[in-house]
């Protein structure tokens, strides 16, 4: 005698699939002749940790400044939370903390003038602004510099302060290209224990980054870009397959140099 065998129930139809904290959806962009990002499509699970990495050039912070409403794609769409990042600009934006690489701050306003800014400029109540900015500048050691002016920070300060502005309206979605660039060992932990318990309440952190050690210990999905193309994209254990993220990343991109030729160098 037999029995038929169980099949696993499928998802309900009649429950929604959850919408993702970002989808991008065949981005694109071109400088001159080159093609920095070639239609990228991507999906980023709410509430998830996720990494984005690549090579110099690969086109990671074009590709989440486009994502974000800092530069205009010329095909494809971005959508947080399923809200469309261009054609609903400023609701979109109410979701997101964006903490861009390179773009310059309000460097002659002194490290709580700029955050206390952030948050109003976000309509938010003064008080609360107040209450939160001190919060945030104790959480990442910048109390005992939060007159001094911007332009005057370090670099690891300076990061540490566009962090801060990013945080001040408790975003959703947070965007952060090369957040641990310049920064020492002991904040990069404060920052990481931040985003863990930021995460863990429910928000979606991004990153970008050339750290593979980092992102490996950090996140819980990556997505690997070369050329402006994703090459891998999913879990971390899916992506790595068994070996480590950065001997993944090498077989994915390749372009490892050759050490033959260098005798010379021990000839001292």
């Amino acid at each position: 005698m037999t029995f038929p065998r169980s099949v696993p129930p499928g998802p309900d139809p009649r429950i929604p699939a959850p919408v993702p904290a970002l989808s991008l959806r065949g981005l694109a962009k071109r400088f001159g002749s080159k093609i920095a990002v070639d239609g990228i499509c991507l999906e980023v699970p709410a509430g998830s940790f996720y990494g984005m990495v690549g090579p110099n050039g690969a086109g990671k912070t074009t590709t989440l400044s486009m994502a974000t409403g800092l530069l205009r794609p010329e095909f494809g769409t971005a959508l947080v939370h399923g809200v469309d990042v261009w054609q609903h600009p400023l609701a979109a934006k109410k979701l997101m903390g964006v903490m861009a690489d390179g773009v310059r701050l309000f460097d002659r306003l002194s490290g709580e003038q700029l955050v206390s800014y952030a948050g109003l400029l976000r309509g938010m109540d003064k008080d609360v602004v107040a209450s939160r900015v001190k919060e945030l500048l104790a959480a990442l050691d910048l109390s005992g510099d939060a007159g001094t002016l911007v332009v005057d920070y370090s670099a690891g300060m300076t990061k540490k302060i566009a962090l801060a502005s990013a945080l001040i309206h408790a975003p959703r979605l947070l965007v952060l290209d090369e957040p641990f660039e310049s920064v020492d060992p002991v904040s990069a932990a404060n920052i990481h224990g931040i985003l863990d318990r930021y995460v863990a309440s429910g928000g979606t952190v991004i990153v970008s980054s050339h750290v593979m050690d980092m992102v490996e210990r950090m996140c819980d999905h990556v997505a690997v870009v070369a050329a402006g193309r994703v090459l891998a994209a999913g879990t971390v254990d899916e992506v790595r397959s068994g070996a480590s993220l950065e001997d993944r990343f090498v077989q994915l991109v390749g372009g490892r140099g050759h050490t033959e030729g260098l005798e010379w160098l021990s000839t001292f």
